[in-house]
């Protein structure tokens, strides 16, 4: 056996040089996320990158920075979806390991790193759940260990006692009561998210994930796998995706105005309905009905509370006023770090 923790082992098996990340299908070819769902999802994001224009008050050059950009896929949606005012002042940023993907417009600039000091909407999809963390459990007299993992099988053994920051990140986020609970050591995402939202002169970040907080812990925890469209053992041997939920209470960085609500509410918000189009229209105009059928399907998909809609969304306003379609609605909550 090769034992490591399961950071490591994870940053290896995801983005290596072989890894998960780097794989020529990528991750449409394994799982289905909003983005992919629909062309709905791009279009209300969209319409958040416009409100978040006229908060800042429609500057000369407005950042849309897509963390985890993947194959560039919600990018292309939204250049696609924004008023062409707008779009000629639009610098489009896609922040990702993989290398930059063929046919993507070339004004997108395809970058590893953050970019540093702009202005506008930093737009994170199912990107935290994916940032490598370590994983522990309470032992038979409640001690708190690291869980080390064998790459090429998923088997693990408990380890030497949590210490140090991971300690006090569980002690203040997870804290664990019976032998056998597991915790999902997430300082990484905080200083992940916080790298993130630092990156903003004014704008707001937005974080979309799976993802609990405080009042709902899992107590085993969330770790799993994803291939081929399958849930699977979480093996960190590169063949599959390695994912856990997001403690989004605990990402949020202090000191700035930060809301959450379900991607359900968040997309309602945004003017993504799944209602179905007035029976009458079948008869006047049946081409334009089974458009509109076919679009409220997809958006149900997207708002669907046992599926996508259950979605975590966390924002952070950066030096601006907080978007309207975020401030003051039902459904939106204000979270204190």
């Amino acid at each position: 056996m090769s034992w490591m923790r399961w950071r490591p082992a994870t940053e290896q098996a995801l983005y290596g040089p072989d890894g998960f990340y780097r794989r020529p299908e990528g991750p449409a070819g394994h799982f289905r996320t909003s983005v992919h769902a629909s062309a709905r999802y791009a279009g209300a994001v969209a319409r958040l990158l416009g409100e978040v224009d006229e908060a800042l008050g429609r500057p000369a050059e407005l950042a849309f920075v897509d963390v985890g950009a993947g194959r560039g896929e919600l990018l292309a949606g939204v250049l696609a979806a924004v008023p062409a005012e707008l779009a000629g002042r639009l610098r489009p940023y896609g922040v990702e390991l993989a290398a930059r993907p063929p046919g993507l417009a070339p004004r997108v600039e395809w970058t590893p790193e953050l970019p540093a000091g702009v202005s506008g909407l930093l737009f994170a999809n199912e990107w935290l759940d994916n940032v490598p963390l370590d994983i522990a459990e309470a032992d038979g007299d409640g001690v708190l260990r690291y869980c080390e993992v064998d790459p090429a099988t998923g088997r693990e053994r408990l380890a030497e006692p949590v210490g140090g920051a991971d300690a006090r990140w569980a002690g203040r986020w997870w804290p664990v009561a019976e032998p056998g609970e597991r915790v999902e050591l997430g300082g990484p995402r905080d200083e992940a998210w916080a790298a993130a939202v630092g990156a903003l002169e004014r704008g707001l970040a937005v974080a979309v994930d799976y993802a609990h907080t405080a009042a709902d812990r899992p107590l085993f925890g969330s770790l799993t796998g994803f291939r081929a469209g399958r849930e699977v053992p979480p093996v960190p041997d590169g063949t599959c995706d390695v994912t856990a939920h997001v403690a989004l209470d605990a990402v949020a960085v202090p000191g700035f105005h930060s809301l959450w609500t379900t991607q359900r509410e968040a997309l309602r918000a945004l003017g993504v309905s799944g209602g179905r189009p007035p029976l009458a229209l079948a008869s006047s105009d049946p081409a334009a009905y089974l458009r509109a059928l076919s679009g409220a399907g997809e958006a149900a998909e997207l708002t669907d509370p046992a599926g996508l809609g259950r979605f975590g969304w966390l924002a952070q306003a950066v030096r601006m006023p907080v978007p309207g379609s975020l401030g003051g609605l039902p459904g939106w909550q204000t979270l204190v770090p």
